[in-house]
């Protein structure tokens, strides 16, 4: 089995536009939510959500492009350009058919879909749609167009387990890499599903957070007071390659990969288990395949989104897994970036790993009242950012239909 490792890094998030940024509002505990801009919210029961900022792709993107490509896409494209530059990646001397994309999404074109149907009911029923209706919607096109910009004939595909895409897309490119059916792989995910059909869905399942009147502290993961999560947006990238073919190309080796775990919950159509047993597994696995303990994880970036039954099946599994009082700092992010679906597992990998490079730990923030039976068994970060040295971060995420992946990363070492 090959070692795999990161070489570069791309974000867009609601607490900023590109990594530095996304890192610098993190460690700082900036929250990203505010008032929703992209549509009339006054019937609505939740008015708020954590919107991507200064977002002009006027100044990005041609006009054609634009047409062709959903939010969604051009978020994945911007964050793809980052990590690709972040990693002084040259295509041009290197084997194209070796370096592939596994991109992650829950979504995809939401918004196109929304906005042809509204036209086509507008239209008294005369089927006028836009010739790129269907590329822009379809979940896969942001990996396709990912290839095709840059002529990489690897290994393309998207991943679509819901919350836990992106996640799974990088387990799937660390697996891709590991067994030598690929040298480098861009990986990571992307969601633009701040819509009235999400908004609204959402609220109809009694998912998202209604707290319009404090919505700057409403995603407060493990809090009592909790209700639900806060919608998100935006994109993460990584860029995945095999040891050996980093060093050859003289590649800044950021940190490595070293475990994933891929399970199912079995139980139900979007609750997580009580007692939370795919967690468990899926931690158990990752762990596992990283051949380390738990008490050698020192930061576990949770899923913990801030509804009520969530949150409590994620701290069971992590006290079945970990025990009471572990030597890991525990910290939810999306107390900050909100819930970015598909794109959450992307983002919050990359937090790992910019807390392994740079020792700081992130902190979970706007929680107060922990859930009583926990509050005393874990350090979750509460409030302020934690300095400490992290050798081993691992990322969980679940999704819709039970859905689990936990991946491991580690601090890289020339001779581990």
């Amino acid at each position: 089995m090959k070692r795999v490792v990161i070489t570069g890094l791309g974000a867009v998030t609601p607490i900023g536009n590109n990594v530095a940024e996304y890192w610098h509002s993190l460690i700082n505990g900036i929250s990203g939510a505010t008032l929703i801009s992209k549509f009339d919210t006054s019937k609505f029961k939740t008015r708020f959500a954590c919107e991507v900022k200064n977002f002009a792709p006027q100044n990005i993107f041609e006009k054609n492009e634009i047409r062709k490509y959903d939010l969604f896409t051009q978020y994945a494209l911007l964050v793809t350009d980052e990590a690709i530059k972040n990693a002084n990646i040259d295509f041009e001397t290197l084997n194209k058919d070796r370096i592939g994309v596994i991109w992650g999404s829950g979504d995809g074109g939401v918004s196109t879909f929304e906005e042809q149907l509204s036209e086509f009911i507008k239209s008294d029923g005369i089927p006028r749609f836009n010739p790129f209706f269907i590329p822009k919607r379809i979940i896969n096109i942001a990996s396709g167009i990912i290839s095709i910009k840059y002529g990489l004939r690897g290994v393309n595909y998207t991943t679509a387990s819901a919350c836990s895409a992106s996640n799974t897309a990088i387990i799937d490119a660390f697996n891709y890499i590991r067994w030598n059916k690929a040298d480098l792989i861009i990986t990571g995910g992307s969601e633009a599903s701040i819509t009235q059909t999400s908004i609204g869905g959402f609220n109809a399942s009694k998912a998202l957070s209604t707290q319009n009147e404090n919505f700057i502290k409403a995603s407060k993961p493990f809090d009592i007071t909790r209700d639900g999560f806060v919608l998100g947006e935006g994109a993460g990238a990584i860029i995945l390659e095999s040891y050996e073919h980093a060093i050859k190309r003289n590649a800044i080796i950021l940190a490595e990969i070293v475990g994933g775990g891929l399970a199912g919950d079995a139980y139900h159509l979007t609750g997580t288990h009580p007692d939370g047993e795919g967690a468990i597994l899926g931690m158990t696995l990752a762990l596992e395949e990283a051949g380390i303990n738990p008490n050698q994880i020192d930061y576990i970036n949770a899923h913990a989104t801030s509804t009520p039954t969530g949150d409590l099946s994620e701290l069971k599994a992590m006290e079945k897994v970990f025990g009471i009082k572990p030597n890991a700092n525990i910290s939810a992010t999306k107390s900050m970036t909100g819930h970015l679906l598909g794109g959450a597992g992307a983002i919050e990998a990359i937090a790992c790993i910019k807390a392994i490079q740079e020792s700081i730990i992130p902190p979970t923030i706007n929680s107060e009242q922990i859930e009583p039976e926990f509050a005393d068994k874990f350090n979750l970060t509460l409030g302020t950012a934690q300095k400490r040295n992290v050798n081993y971060a691992m990322s969980n995420t679940f999704g819709f239909g039970g859905h689990i992946a936990s991946s491991i990363f580690k601090k890289f070492e020339e001779n581990p």
